[in-house]
């Protein structure tokens, strides 16, 4: 079975996962945006059953552009956030990908908020879902 662990930037709050996430995407939507730090988001999501997280945390909760509540866990010493929640996928945890500090880590199969992506950018691919 598979297992990755994810990490902040600091390493003392972690995701450790099991098995391969049912969900790998990218967001454009703005608090994505906002929360990575970037031109878009990259996330996996596991069924809450297979993601322990250890570490010291804090939380704080939101309502997220398709209207659902989501809770981010992050650390208090550096800030990196670990994994969310969005009640649109109960029972699941979505940990951004660059946690796992991992050049092989899947490709998406889904990309979401499109009219938000940057003129400049290209979410290239097979298969990829666009929502």
């Amino acid at each position: 079975m598979t297992a990755r662990t994810a990490s902040c930037l600091c390493g003392q709050l972690k995701a450790e996962c099991t098995g391969d996430p049912f969900r790998i995407s990218v967001c454009h939507c703005l608090d994505c945006k906002k929360r990575s730090g970037s031109a878009f988001a990259y996330q996996a999501r596991w069924p809450e059953a297979q993601v322990r997280i250890s570490g010291e945390h804090m939380e704080w909760e939101r309502v997220s552009d398709a209207g659902n509540k989501t809770r981010f866990y992050f650390c208090p010493q550096c800030g990196g956030t670990i994994a969310y929640r969005n009640e649109g996928f109960p029972d699941a945890l979505a940990i951004p990908v660059g946690g796992f500090a991992d050049v092989d880590f899947p490709a998406p199969g889904v990309s979401v908020f499109e009219e938000r992506k940057p003129g400049w950018l290209e979410i290239k691919g097979d298969g990829i879902e666009r929502e």
